[in-house]
């Protein structure tokens, strides 16, 4: 006898979800996402209050996609579900995985939705899928984890996923009984990808000995959860006690454990929104930190920037991308700070008793990177600049990337921030002020 699916989701609405009216479901035309949006068109029957929406991702990367497109339109013309059909251009970069672009332009998409909840269509045998193939790849409890029913998707917006207490089956038995049609996505065929191989070849064969496997694929990551759930705790607990306006008080990481010290690093990367570096790197990167002596400055490359033990403080420092080309720079004097994102920082300018003079400044300024051997007239001759940035206490990376301020016929008239040409600041003037773009917040 077929299950009352509608009773049972109905009886496990999320009391997160009491006050949304708001709902878009994630719509692919395929079984799974049919009858979701089948399912809360019933509940809406008795809720009206319910405002549903549909949304299709065409990723345009089957010759099937237009029609695909053109049944959701279909469908949902058919249960009066507003729909938009969202096209994406999708574009690997070296390394990247087809399956992981794709679905990151469809979280793109989901996390501009108008409507308070994303719902989408995951299963028992996605979740179930999910844990093995984490598992294969050798994931952590968080990965283990696998997919929450619950969890915020943008501000202000949650995502929901209402059908990962029921099969694959039920729910291709309740749409045949709805009449309703599905696509098929080629794709879904090819044994290349690891969770087709899973779902064609695999799971079949685990399911003749262990017809519940699903159920206890899906207990083990409910497990997981709460596992990564305390270990957020712990983490959240240690980072609020090491935090400094700087980064994190390295010797107060170091007192920790070493699963601590990592479970830290991850929160706090996590927190800067910066990727999880591979689990060798990072344990790498701690044991140079300890090891490493108190002038060396060890780091840990990651794609949005670099990670580093300077004196007694971990340092975060967002990547920017400069080349050897100055840029010549607009008169911003007693305004607002001048952001230059290619610089990694902004600057400003301060009036003191001594500083650049208006006229010098004036006939033109810009920016440039060291070279090697530059020198800035100070009280007594010229000194190097590279000496300079370090009397600063400047990590290296910094020094390697901290601007020059050049005048219009050349000469080096200051660093921002550190020291201006005494040459030049005889009298009241203008210091022009640099502060780099910081990751991380301060206590």
């Amino acid at each position: 006898m077929q299950p009352d699916l509608i009773g049972r989701l109905i009886k496990h609405w999320p009391d997160e979800l009491s006050g949304q009216c708001a709902f878009e479901v994630g719509l692919s035309g395929g079984l799974d996402s049919v009858a979701l949006l089948s399912l809360l068109c019933r509940i809406r029957e008795q809720r009206p209050q319910l405002r549903l929406s549909a949304v299709h991702v065409h990723h345009g990367l089957s010759p099937n996609a237009d029609a695909w497109a053109e049944h959701c339109r279909r469908l949902c013309g058919a249960l009066q579900v507003p729909l938009r059909v969202e096209r994406v251009a999708l574009q690997l970069a070296g390394g990247d995985s087809l399956e992981a672009v794709a679905r990151e332009a469809r979280y793109a998409v989901y996390r501009e939705s108008a409507a308070e909840v994303v719902a989408l269509a995951h299963h028992l045998d996605d979740q179930a899928e999910t844990v093995l193939l984490q598992l294969l790849r050798g994931g952590g409890v968080r990965a283990l984890a696998a997919m929450p029913a619950l969890r915020p998707l943008a501000d202000g917006k949650l995502l929901w996923r209402p059908l990962l207490g029921l099969t694959r089956l039920q729910l291709e038995q309740y749409v045949r009984r709805q009449g309703l049609s599905w696509v098929e996505d080629e794709s879904n065929q090819d044994t290349r990808y690891r969770r087709n191989l899973l779902r064609r070849d695999i799971l079949p064969r685990i399911a003749q000995g262990i017809p519940d496997y699903r159920q206890h694929l899906a207990r083990a990551a409910a497990l997981q959860a709460d596992a990564a759930a305390i270990l957020q705790e712990v983490a959240l607990v240690d980072l609020q006690a090491c935090r400094v306006a700087a980064g994190l008080d390295f010797l107060a990481v170091a007192a920790l454990s070493a699963p601590r010290q990592r479970q830290l690093l991850l929160a706090w990367l996590q927190e800067l929104g910066w990727a999880a570096p591979e689990p060798g790197a990072l344990q790498e990167f701690l044991r140079q930190a300890q090891q490493a002596a108190a002038a060396s400055c060890p780091q840990l490359a990651l794609p949005s920037g670099h990670v580093l033990r300077f004196a007694d403080t971990l340092q975060a420092w967002p990547k920017v991308q400069l080349d050897q080309a100055s840029e010549v720079l607009p008169d911003c004097r007693g305004g607002p700070a001048l952001v230059l994102p290619r610089w990694g920082g902004e600057l400003s300018w301060e009036w003191r008793e001594h500083g650049l003079p208006d006229d010098l400044l004036a006939a033109g300024l810009r920016l440039g990177l060291r070279q090697g051997g530059e020198k800035l007239s100070a009280r007594t001759g010229r000194r190097e600049v590279k000496d300079l940035l370090r009397e600063a206490g400047l990590p290296p990376l910094l020094r390697q990337r901290w601007p020059l301020l050049y005048g219009a016929d050349g000469q080096l008239l200051a660093l921002p921030g550190i020291a201006v040409a005494f040459a030049h600041s005889a009298g009241p003037g203008w210091w022009p002020q640099w502060t780099p773009a910081r990751s991380g917040r301060s206590r």
